[in-house]
């Protein structure tokens, strides 16, 4: 037998033992005319099943449904689905109080990043910022310049967003 045939028998033995294999699929041994042996999902002439030990496979996936409205162009939006017998709603009172409360936090957030934006740039200095004493090396001063600079740029885009959360409640 040659080393060959050892290595595939020791990959398909680590690839039945590893988690993230994929357990639906069969395992052929497949020898051809000339003699050479082939592990393979897929079955051909001259393959048999292989029984591995430790070995399960998971159920077939089932079916998906398909979608009761599909759209197509030119019509018209899918009649909404009704909602599940059993699934909970919310009163309209109390949604509008969760929506208030979640505008609060966000406001609050978005003001604590304004601030947090102002000072940034109040210590950014218009990109010439003091220097420092550890900073006698001027790459070390250029490093911190170019980190204030992306803070900067991240707190900008911090406040787009919750901006952007704050106009999307309803």
């Amino acid at each position: 037998m040659t080393s060959s045939f050892f290595l595939r028998l020791a990959l398909l033995a680590g690839l039945a033992a590893h988690d993230s294999a994929r357990a639906d699929s069969v395992v052929y041994k497949c020898v051809d005319k000339s003699g050479r042996v082939e592990f393979t999902d897929i079955n051909k002439p001259g393959c048999k099943v292989l029984d591995l030990p430790g070995y399960i496979s998971a159920p077939a996936p089932a079916p998906r449904a398909a979608p009761a409205v599909t759209m197509r162009q030119g019509a018209g939006r899918p009649a909404a689905s009704p909602n599940p017998a059993g699934f909970p709603r919310v009163d309209t009172a109390t949604q509008r109080a969760r929506d208030d409360d979640r505008r609060a936090i966000l406001e609050d957030e978005l003001r604590s990043e304004e601030r947090k934006l102002a000072d940034l740039k109040r210590d950014f200095n218009n990109g010439e910022p003091e220097r420092q004493g550890n900073e006698k090396n001027y790459a070390k001063y250029q490093e911190r310049v170019a980190q204030m600079r992306d803070d900067i740029g991240r707190s900008e885009k911090n406040i787009e967003a919750l901006r952007r959360e704050i106009a999307n409640i309803r």
